[in-house]
């Protein structure tokens, strides 16, 4: 008997549930894809701190930088950590908050139609090859179920809020993200 695939989850996927989410807007369709990168604290890689943001458990005392960021409500649909594990925050038709005060292509508020997917890392750190083959994976994957997330639809968050945002950073190699697309495609 074959397991019925639920459209909203990666089967290969951690499930972390945030509530930091809402209903999309009625007639919003995923139309977007926007890249990210976290890491806490920052710099720092492999702990508890991302799954505690994004769930509102972030202990104030536990680092200097959470004081600042303890009370910020905050998720993705997705992160992908440096070994290229994945966790999945949202269901995928949420809305989750992970855009904030954005635009694409003359349309605000770029929650309402995105898919925001986090790479563990930092603006400075080059990402990991597990890293771009699960992101790879997974964006062929959100293309086959979303069709109008094409390549030109795939943006780093510094696309949507330039000049608030620099995610993921001059480290992020487009191209050899794109070349990794291509591949699992072929």
């Amino acid at each position: 008997m074959s397991r019925e695939v639920d459209p909203d989850y990666l089967p290969d996927a951690r499930q972390v549930s945030s509530p930091n989410c809402d209903e999309r807007p009625a007639g919003s369709a995923v139309e977007l894809l926007v890249i990210h990168s976290i890491s806490l604290p920052p710099g720092e890689f492999g702990g508890d701190g991302i799954d505690r943001l994004f769930t509102n458990c972030l202990e104030p005392e536990a680092h200097p930088y959470y004081r600042e960021i303890a009370d910020v409500r905050v998720s993705s649909h997705l992160l992908v950590r440096r070994d290229g594990n994945l966790v999945q925050y949202v269901p995928f038709s949420k809305r989750a908050w992970h855009a904030g005060d954005s635009c694409f292509q003359g349309r605000e508020a770029c929650n309402d139609f995105s898919i925001g997917i986090e790479l563990e890392g930092h603006d400075n750190t080059p990402y990991t090859d597990d890293q771009y083959a699960c992101l790879a994976r997974v964006v062929n994957t959100l293309q086959a179920q979303f069709p109008a997330l094409t390549q030109a639809a795939i943006v780093g968050h510094s696309d949507i809020s330039p000049g608030r945002k620099t995610d993921p950073g001059p480290t992020f190699d487009w191209t050899y993200f794109r070349q990794q697309l291509d591949q699992q495609d072929a």
